[in-house]
C-alpha cells in the first residue's frame, strides 16, 4: 500500500482550489496524514521564494493578514483534519509549491485545474503545469465538477495509462494500492500510436499484421505487469487501443466512468517535456475525473 504521510495543498482563494482542498482534506482524514495549505502571496518579477523562516521576518504584516484570510479559506474546509498546517510564502506560485513540497517531504501534491478558455488556461500553463511537470512527488490535479465524497473517500474506478516506462511502472503501484484499498475496479489502458497513412519499417508491407503484433504484444505485457494477488483484492481489466494517447485515454475514461486516471510522468529531458505536452498535459487540461500523475 502506497504510504501518505503529509499533503500540501496549495490554494489561491478561488472556488476552484477550496474544490481541491475539499479533495485534499478527504484524503487527509483517510490516511491520517498532515494537510499542509500554502498560500503563495506574489513578488516582483525574477525575485526567487524566500526560505520560510525568512518570510515572516522580512513581511511580518502581509504574512500576519495573508495566514489570518488563509485560516478564514481554509479552515471551514478543514474541519476534522487531525493535523493541519497553513504556510504563507512570498514568491512566484509554481516556484513557491515546488520548493515547499521539497522542502516537507509531501508524499502527495493537491491542486485545481483552471478552465479551457481565456485567463483560466493561461494560469493552468504558468501554475499546474509546471508543477505537475516538475514535482518530484506525485501530483493530483482536481478539475472543476470532481466530487469530493467524505463518506467514500478513495477512488473505486481507476484508469492508469501504461507505456510500459519506468515512471507507468511506479503509477501503476499507485493505481493498484488505489483500486485495492477501494476495492474497486482497475483498468489498465496503452496505447498503439498509429498512423496508416506513414509507411512503417518492419511491417513488410503488411502494416494491418504489423499493427496485430504491436497490439498482442502490449496485451501480452500488460498482462504480466498485473501481481496474481491484486486479483483479490479488486477487480482488474487490460486493454490496448490504436490512436492518440491522450484521445485514447480521454475515451476510455468516459466509457468506464474512471474517477481517477493515473499516468506516470517522464523526467526532466527536452524529449520528456515533448512526450509531457502530447500526452499527460492533454489529459489533465481535459478529464473530467481527477488526475494523479507520478514521476519516476
Amino acid at each position: 500500500m502506497i504510504s501518505v504521510r503529509r499533503i500540501l495543498c496549495p490554494v489561491d482563494f478561488s472556488d476552484l482550489s477550496r474544490h481541491a482542498l475539499a479533495h485534499a482534506a478527504v484524503l487527509a482524514r483517510w490516511y491520517e496524514a498532515e494537510l499542509v495549505t500554502l498560500y503563495a502571496t506574489p513578488l516582483a518579477p525574477d525575485v526567487p521564494p524566500l526560505p520560510m523562516r525568512m518570510s515572516s521576518v522580512l513581511a511580518p504584516f502581509d504574512a500576519r493578514a495573508m495566514a489570518g484570510e488563509l485560516q478564514a479559506f481554509a479552515g471551514p474546509v478543514t474541519e476534522g483534519v487531525a493535523r493541519v498546517q497553513k504556510i504563507v510564502r512570498p514568491g512566484a506560485a509554481a516556484l513557491v509549491i515546488l520548493d515547499c513540497a521539497r522542502e516537507l517531504e509531501a508524499d502527495l501534491l493537491v491542486l485545481g485545474t483552471h478552465g479551457r478558455t481565456g485567463f483560466e488556461r493561461l494560469m493552468l500553463g504558468s501554475v499546474t503545469e509546471k508543477v505537475v511537470r516538475k514535482a518530484a512527488c506525485p501530483v493530483l490535479t482536481i478539475p472543476r465538477g470532481a466530487e469530493a465524497r467524505p463518506d467514500r473517500p478513495l477512488f473505486p474506478r481507476v484508469l492508469c495509462g501504461v507505456d510500459f516506462a519506468e515512471s507507468s511502472a511506479r503509477a501503476l503501484r499507485y493505481a493498484l494500492s488505489l483500486a485495492e484499498e477501494a476495492e474497486g475496479r482497475l483498468s489498465l489502458l496503452h496505447v498503439v500510436e498509429w498512423l496508416p497513412e506513414e509507411p512503417l519499417p518492419g511491417a513488410h508491407g503488411d502494416a494491418q499484421l504489423f499493427q496485430e503484433s504491436l497490439v498482442t504484444e502490449a496485451r501480452r505485457r500488460l498482462a504480466e505487469l498485473v501481481p496474481r494477488e491484486a486479483r483479490d483484492w479488486c477487480e482488474v481489466e487490460t486493454s490496448v487501443r490504436c490512436g492518440k494517447p491522450y484521445q485514447e485515454i480521454l475515451r476510455a475514461a468516459a466509457v468506464d466512468r474512471a474517477e481517477l486516471i493515473v499516468l506516470g510522468v517522464h523526467g526532466h529531458g527536452v524529449i520528456d517535456r515533448m512526450l509531457f505536452g502530447s500526452t499527460t498535459q492533454q489529459v489533465v487540461r481535459q478529464a473530467l475525473c481527477p488526475v494523479l500523475t507520478v514521476r519516476t
